[in-house]
């Protein structure tokens, strides 16, 4: 039973180990558009970072590409993003991300990505020792690949069947599932991974039959068809399969020749920094196998080495084996006090895992440290041995089973889908008219609404033109009061002016109480006539400033109803230094229906935060800035709609120039530039 616990332990590193290499060879390489998530995918796989730079890596690759649109390169994505989790063993994200990306696959029919889902879903339960679930799904896989023609893929389904076989005690059928594998990729290109693992597999297996020498020569099959290219040098492939032969050799007794291995795979490059459990395997097992041979030299503290770095990688597995090892280094000591607590500390790592081949080889061991108690741990020994037994022969009855139930509900699924077909074809008639009916009802209703606005456009010019054209004639009127101002001022005020300044001219020969008086009188008669040039000047600059800013003050009532109306925060920059007098009443209009039109849009589909609109002059000309921070849009792309055009046209009666810059994310920006001294050519 020891030797069935060493396999079981070995054959899970190993598909720790390259459990991830068939989803490496099926990536796609692209190019992405952003560089960051390129750069945090090689991170997220660079084998020399500590695992949880690596899982942060991944995160962030997931959060950019989980708002990517559903297309084949996201799907695609996701798929590395995947692979990036099982790398680094976290089930829980790689288990989210898989469902996610099959969510995404079966949106878009994607039939492709839907089996390798399934054959993800399939790693993931085998992962978490749910091994009927992971049948279930790669049974889905391997019939969807063999319908598609794909051998390699079909291949490797069929070999994680095999693999599932194996765990569940079926050597016999993993043994013939493997071989059926290496029948199907025959003749392919770029099959050594497969290769490499089918081999591998039928070392373990004929080592749990017990024919070493078979189990030997297919290990040694393992170790010939790696290659570089297509196994990366970080899956530490030759280490592993060295720790395989080396193994097989220790089952069969033959402890030097298993030492010569252990320690070539120790040499193996960079090992310990890119898979740290192989490197703790390896060493355990040199220790092992140097015990055996009655090697002191480095003993215990190897055993300790690879006890100390398994417990940090939190490896359970591997930390029991440890302790085992050293409860039979101590047991030979006759250190019964150290043997016996590292045989109990092995026992309870068992019974907190649920793992039954775990708890035989504890019991096996306690037995023999403590002979006083032996037959309560064989009492114990026994029952759990057959209760495993028990569980491997139904988990092979539950595969058979998911296999027949899975092609029954296929073949249901098939009836189902040709009366689906028929009750589709004779709705499709009946939906298709309904929706030709709809889409002409729409669309004349979206005539009427763009003839009303069209109209109703047309009738705010026409209001604006009569605003104007009164202001002009109060303009007029204004004129000509002003000219009856300077005439008063000049025949009223400036002859008072006169007649006060001869009279003082004339007093100035007196000094007397009376022309004291007079005088006094006459300055009082400048004042009041100070007084009322102030106010007349006052009034005129009131009206030249209401005369100059009319326009402005329109616009103004624009915005103040625009930040009553809608949520946007406006802000507003007028150039007191423009000289709204020069421009015509034609390019007013123009540039108030511009900002009006520029506004509408924006509220409408911009979906803007702030709004900020600008005029001022520069040089001899007029900009209007009209700046917003929404959803943008690609200029070059999209539809020239109605609100573009008719700013571009009324920018082009101006005879000015438009520029529209905008992109996706990015707001947009509206600049209008417009010669200001026009007034001669458009009135």
């Amino acid at each position: 039973m020891k030797n069935k616990y060493y396999i079981l332990l070995l054959l899970f590193l190993i598909f720790v180990c390259f459990g991830c290499t068939p989803k490496k060879a099926e990536d796609i390489t692209v190019t992405s558009s952003e560089d960051s998530l390129s750069t945090y995918f090689s991170l997220a796989n660079d084998f020399t970072l500590a695992r949880e730079k690596r899982q942060e890596y991944s995160h962030k690759a997931f959060e950019i590409v989980i708002n990517q649109e559903n297309d084949s390169l996201n799907r695609v994505n996701l798929f590395k993003v995947a692979n990036r989790y099982y790398n680094i063993n976290n089930w829980k994200d790689f288990n989210k991300t898989v469902h996610l990306v099959l969510e995404k696959s079966e949106s878009a029919k994607d039939t492709t990505s839907i089996i390798k889902g399934y054959t993800y879903l399939g790693d993931y339960y085998e992962s978490q020792a749910i091994l009927d679930s992971s049948f279930q799904f790669y049974y889905k896989a391997e019939k969807m690949y063999a319908k598609l023609g794909d051998n390699i893929n079909l291949g490797k389904t069929l070999f994680s069947k095999a693999n599932l076989l194996y765990k569940a005690g079926d050597f016999l059928g993993s043994e013939k599932s493997v071989f059926n594998v290496l029948r199907i990729v025959k003749g392919e290109n770029k099959i050594n991974s497969i290769l490499y693992d089918a081999y591998n597999l039928l070392g373990l297996i004929y080592n749990e039959l017990g024919d070493y020498e078979s189990a030997i020569v297919y290990n040694n099959k393992a170790l010939t068809v790696i290659d570089d290219e297509i196994i990366p040098l970080e899956f530490q492939s030759r280490a592993t399969s060295y720790n395989n032969i080396g193994f097989l050799y220790l089952n069969s007794q033959k402890y030097l020749f298993a030492k010569e291995y252990f320690q070539k795979g120790l040499e193996q490059k960079n090992l310990i920094i890119q898979k740290p459990y192989v490197y703790t395997m390896l060493l355990d097992n040199l220790a092992y196998s140097k015990f055996k041979l009655n090697e002191t030299e480095g003993l215990p503290k190897m055993f300790y080495q690879s006890l100390k770095l398994r417990d940090s990688l939190k490896l359970t597995s591997g930390i029991f084996i440890n302790k085992i090892h050293l409860s039979e280094y101590f047991a030979s000591k006759k250190d019964t006090i150290k043997a016996l607590q590292y045989s109990k500390e092995a026992l309870l790592l068992a019974r907190s895992t649920n793992i039954s081949r775990d708890i035989l080889v504890a019991l096996k061991q306690l037995a023999v440290i403590e002979p006083e108690k032996a037959s309560d741990y064989t009492k114990e020994y026994i029952h759990i041995n057959e209760e495993l037994q028990k569980a491997e022969r139904k988990m092979g009855d539950k595969f058979s089973r998911i296999e027949y139930e899975t092609d029954q509900i296929k073949g249901e699924n098939t009836n189902l889908e040709t009366k689906n077909r028929n009750l589709l074809f004779g709705f499709s008639g009946f939906t298709m008219l309904g929706l030709l009916l709809f889409v002409i009802k729409a669309q004349k209703t979206k005539n009427r609404e763009l003839l009303f606005k069209q109209e109703q456009q047309k009738v705010n010019e026409e209001i604006y033109n009569l605003m104007i054209s009164q202001q002009s004639t109060i303009e007029t009127s204004r004129i000509v009061e002003k000219k009856r101002v300077a005439q008063e001022l000049h025949d009223g005020v400036l002859g008072r002016m006169f007649g006060v300044r001869m009279n003082l001219d004339g007093l100035n020969k007196f000094n007397d109480e009376i022309a004291v008086n007079q005088r006094n009188s006459y300055l009082a008669e400048l004042k009041n006539i100070e007084q009322d040039i102030r106010e007349i000047s006052h009034d005129l600059n009131r009206e030249k400033s209401e005369l100059i800013n009319n326009f402005v003050a329109i616009v103004n009532n624009l915005f103040e109803d625009q930040k009553k109306t809608f949520k946007p925060k406006l802000i507003t920059t007028i150039d007191p230094a423009i000289k709204w007098e020069l421009l015509s009443n034609a390019i007013k209009i123009n540039l108030y229906r511009i900002i009006q039109e520029s506004l509408q849009n924006i509220n409408k589909y911009a979906n803007a935060n702030t709004i900020k609109v600008e005029l001022k002059k520069n040089g001899e000309n007029l900009f209007l800035s009209i700046n917003d921070d929404g959803v943008g849009f690609n200029v070059n792309k999209a539809k020239r709609g109605i609100g573009i055009q008719n700013i571009q046209s009324r920018t082009k009666e101006c005879i000015g120039t438009v520029d529209i810059k905008s992109n996706k994310g990015e707001g947009t920006t509206i600049t209008i530039t417009v010669p200001i001294e026009q007034k001669l050519i458009l009135t």
